[in-house]
């Protein structure tokens, strides 16, 4: 089998979503692929199209259905345990493909020798194959036979892992897989898992379409998903020491997680949840000096972090209070100058 495609569903049966994005992997000019579709104990009609397609494309498509929610972390773990592909690949339910994404990323691979390969994605409000927004996902220097310096670059940008195809014998070999029970699982998995690549080839078009919708994990934000993004970035760290990783990335590890465990945590969690707790946010800061006590000194985070968010968050590290009050204070201040403007 050239390809394994895992699919994480979870009450996706609505407007049509499920059915669009395994169309788009029906219609792959890849032929030599398996679909494995893992429904995470939807509550919706989902499990049964899943079985539908399943009926229709016998050898095709394969779904695995368990009672108990593991979030997609689990599923694609799950996954992992049936696919006996050369490649796998990561494809979430909402979102879909162009028809020559896998044989594309796989041609690449073959041609280079590359163990991971990725693309950019188009930003799209609407199922259609025309391309929208373009982002790019990963850079040019990211990219070839991977050195320290390239390993340093991929810790601290590593990219969406379902834009990518990655070598089954590197997730098999070093027993790669995901976080459960928590959403933002590829924080974690994203960057161990680039540790591992040997060489990493990217293509300059937009072959993944990400749906922009409004029940999307990323537009929703609560305490929960917070503590989940923390618990990401608690353990990719502890992932990183158990792998022996630590110590080499010490630099670029403690800049990501600073991203991701609390400069991310901290401003989301004051722009989207509406019952903000100062214990939250005690929590938060004392986390943080708990893993890097020293990470405002850290060079990535002075050179790509905002200013501003310095600065917020040195008020934070020094006093939860009067980081809560200023912030609140700024943003009456934003929006009263913002409505001044346009009286």
């Amino acid at each position: 089998m050239k390809c394994s495609v895992i699919v994480p569903v979870y009450n996706m049966a609505a407007e049509g979503k499920l059915e669009y994005c395994l169309d788009s992997l029906l219609r792959q000019t890849l032929r030599d692929m398996e679909i494995i579709a893992v429904d995470d104990a939807s509550t919706d009609a989902s499990l049964e199209i899943l079985r539908r397609y399943e009926e229709d494309h016998p050898g095709k498509i394969r779904v695995i259905h368990y009672e108990k929610n593991k979030r997609q972390g689990g599923a694609k773990n799950e996954g992992l345990k049936m696919a006996g592909g050369e490649w796998i690949g990561f494809l979430d339910s909402d979102d879909w493909v162009s028809p020559d994404f896998y044989e594309k990323l796989i041609s690449k691979a073959e041609e280079t020798g590359a163990d991971v390969v990725g693309c950019d994605y188009s930003l799209v409000s609407e199922h259609t194959m025309e391309v929208g927004k373009i982002i790019q996902n990963n850079t040019d220097d990211q990219t070839g036979i991977c050195d320290e310096e390239k390993h340093k670059k991929l810790v601290m940008r590593p990219g969406s892992m379902v834009i990518k195809v990655y070598r089954g014998s590197m997730i098999r070999e070093n027993g790669l897989n995901f976080p459960e029970g928590i959403f933002y699982e590829d924080n974690c998995a994203g960057t161990v898992w680039m540790l591992y690549c040997r060489r990493f080839e990217k293509i300059e078009e937009p072959l993944y379409y990400y749906y922009q919708h409004g029940v999307s994990t990323v537009h929703h934000i609560t305490e929960q998903k917070c503590r989940d993004r923390m618990s990401a970035g608690e353990l990719m760290v502890m992932e990183c020491s158990s792998r022996g990783f630590l110590t080499k990335y010490r630099t670029e590890i403690e800049f990501r997680f600073a991203e991701i465990y609390y400069i991310t945590t901290l401003f989301s969690y004051m722009s989207g949840v509406r019952r903000r707790k100062l214990s939250f946010l005690a929590e938060l800061r004392d986390g943080m000096r708990k893993y890097f006590p020293d990470f405002q000194n850290n060079p990535y985070y002075l050179s790509e972090i905002g200013a501003e968010e310095r600065k917020l968050a040195k008020i934070h590290q020094k006093s939860n209070s009067g980081f809560y009050c200023y912030y609140i204070l700024l943003n009456a201040y934003r929006k009263w100058m913002k409505k001044m403007r346009r009286q």
